[in-house]
């Protein structure tokens, strides 16, 4: 299927490894020239190498999007991109009682604030271009919270609204906002929240992530590879009626109905 969106260009934040390396990997290969972005060179260079085998331009941006300066630079290395997914590492579980005010506000900094100044950098140009596919990747706790997931599920459920909000207004120039929201993709976040589970519990390693995936309906972890395909079709210029929308990757596990 030719999603329509070869030659495009793409900023994808955190994008070195993981989910954002896996949107990166199934953009590229539908012919979208992308900007990938961590905080380690050597994990961008060898990104960048396997993203490159698919005949795109890749350019690289070692910053911190949790900052100003990182965000410039990520701007600055591209200003008018077709398509932004934000990606950013999640907030650490734990206790609610344990959870401060400095905690609040690095959560509320990475996975809302953020995530919202990338959007305010490029949706005027999308919406000029007539253009845009804005992807963010947040999580299942914004549908489904628990306690122990406090400071994620507060923070990202603050972004969802916000896009919500400004997807409406945005819709009449084709400039689409949409929310991924992942529950169990096989990447090092799930190694740590196993390793997390694991120390809280008692329990080895091996225990935990065969708790875990005990939990799931499909009786498995996705993979990054179905995520990156989610991602690249909400970003197709056949989405275009997609907008202020939450797509769980869950594997069938959420019980609610809507």
């Amino acid at each position: 299927m030719d999603l329509g969106i070869a030659g495009k260009r793409a900023l994808i934040t955190a994008s070195s490894r993981g989910l954002g390396k896996a949107c990166a990997t199934a953009l590229a290969a539908e012919g979208v020239n992308v900007t990938i972005n961590g905080l380690s060179e050597d994990n961008l260079a060898a990104a960048a190498a396997e993203l490159a085998t698919h005949g795109v331009d890749v350019v690289t941006v070692a910053a911190d999007i949790n900052t100003p300066d990182g965000r410039a630079a990520l701007l600055a290395a591209c200003p008018d991109p077709d398509i932004l997914v934000n990606n950013n590492w999640g907030p650490p579980p734990g206790p609610w009682e344990s959870f401060e005010y400095a905690d609040w506000q690095r959560a509320v900094e990475a996975n809302m604030l953020a995530p919202i100044m990338m959007i305010s950098g490029v949706v005027g140009g999308m919406r000029r271009r007539r253009f845009g596919r804005i992807v963010n990747i947040t999580s299942q706790m914004v549908k489904s919270p628990f306690s122990v997931m406090g400071l994620s599920a507060g923070a990202r459920a603050g972004l969802t609204a916000a896009c919500k909000a400004l997807s409406r207004e945005v819709a009449a120039d084709n400039v689409t906002i949409n929310n991924m929201l992942p529950e169990r993709i096989d990447t090092e976040r799930q190694v740590y929240m196993a390793e997390q589970r694991a120390a809280a519990s008692g329990m080895s390693y091996e225990e935990a992530r065969a708790e875990i995936v005990s939990s799931i309906a499909a009786g498995r972890m996705g993979t990054p590879e179905e995520f990156g395909k989610a991602c690249a079709f909400l970003c197709s210029a056949d989405a275009g009626y997609i907008s202020g929308q939450n797509l769980q990757l869950d594997g069938g596990s959420y019980r609610g109905a809507f």
